[in-house]
């Protein structure tokens, strides 16, 4: 148990005399600064080993000295660990283990919902094994696609849910497997958008993603080791799609060599008035996150070695990019979007 970060005190036992508390010296688990207790412990050890703490993202520790490299990755008390060599993996295995009370699992197959099945050595594909199968979808025919794209769906139209409850809990189960799902990101993200109030259309459309899953259980997300350490984004918009707002709908995806490694479906926060500001508007958020990429790689000491490449399929869009004078119709743009 790692120490208390601030005074904390509990009620004594009955046995006890009743006008005193108990003054905690550990954190137990349960209270609200117990993680970050448990944070600080096991990451001041960390330090003390020679890793250092990834500024892109807090979970992620890296040991690196000369050949000798080591990622750490913690999630609350779960480790994944993997190092350059079974020598140091092991040293590092078993430093961890005569500080804290631990099991060492083996080779990962399971890390927060989904399973890893290791094809070669080398090549593993994530999967998610434990689908919603309390669900009546695995008795029901499946289908090819998990989105009609002829009706749009509406958040005015169709009769209201009088039990919302079943439709929010399998949303929020068909949002987790977009971890691993990118087909199904778009549909998920559009039923979504009326958790607030489900009605019967988006029922329907909920039900037809859980018939598309139904038929592609064996879907995963493939990864293979690469020679390429390149960034290359793809992004799109859908224009005007939303038929109560008509805000658009934004979408990218970020391929690390010949893996897929992040993407997003995602309403505009504001109405675009051409089809090239709503592709426009989609450039910022993907370079974001390849910038973020950019920083992840640099820290796990395998920088790109060119410039990530973004590709947008409207002209319009390339050209704005590349002139940068403004107009009556893209003043905005400079104050929204301009940023990197």
């Amino acid at each position: 148990m790692a120490p208390c970060l601030k005074l904390c005190t509990v009620s004594s036992p009955k046995a006890w005399y009743r006008r005193f508390v108990c003054r905690l010296n550990k954190s137990l688990y349960g209270l609200k600064q117990a993680p970050k207790a448990w944070y600080r412990r096991f990451a001041s050890h960390l330090l003390s080993l020679g890793f250092q703490e990834a500024k892109s993202d807090t979970s992620l520790f890296v040991f690196h000295r000369g050949a000798d490299t080591v990622y750490l990755l913690l999630y609350v008390d779960d480790i994944v660990l993997t190092a350059s060599s079974q020598q140091l993996l092991r040293r590092t295995i078993d430093a961890l283990q005569r500080e804290f009370a631990m099991k060492d699992l083996g080779k990962l197959h399971n890390f927060l919902g989904s399973a890893l099945q290791w094809r070669t050595p080398s090549d593993a594909a994530p999967v998610h094994p434990r689908y919603p199968g309390t669900c009546w979808y695995v008795r029901v025919q499946s289908l090819s696609m998990p989105v009609d794209t002829s009706p749009k769906l509406s958040g005015v139209t169709g009769d209201p849910m009088k039990d919302a409850i079943d439709f929010r809990s399998l949303a929020g189960v068909l949002q987790y497997l977009t971890f691993t799902r990118l087909d199904i990101s778009y549909a998920v993200q559009q039923i979504c958008l009326h958790m607030h109030d489900p009605r019967e259309p988006h029922l329907a459309a909920l039900k037809r993603i859980l018939r598309y899953i139904r038929g592609t259980l064996h879907l995963g997300l493939h990864l293979r080791p690469s020679t390429q350490c390149d960034l290359v984004v793809y992004s799109d918009a859908n224009w005007a799609g939303c038929p109560d707002t008509r805000k658009s709908t934004s979408g990218y995806a970020v391929f690390l060599g010949d893996n897929l490694v992040s993407w997003s479906s995602k309403r505009q926060n504001t109405v675009s008035r051409s089809s090239a500001e709503a592709e426009y508007r989609v450039v910022p958020n993907a370079v974001a996150e390849a910038s973020w990429l950019r920083q992840l790689l640099q820290e796990l000491h395998s920088p790109p070695r060119c410039a990530t490449l973004v590709y947008c399929d409207n002209i319009s869009a390339v050209y704005m990019s590349s002139n940068p004078v403004q107009h009556q119709r893209t003043k905005h743009i400079e104050i929204d979007l301009h940023f990197v």
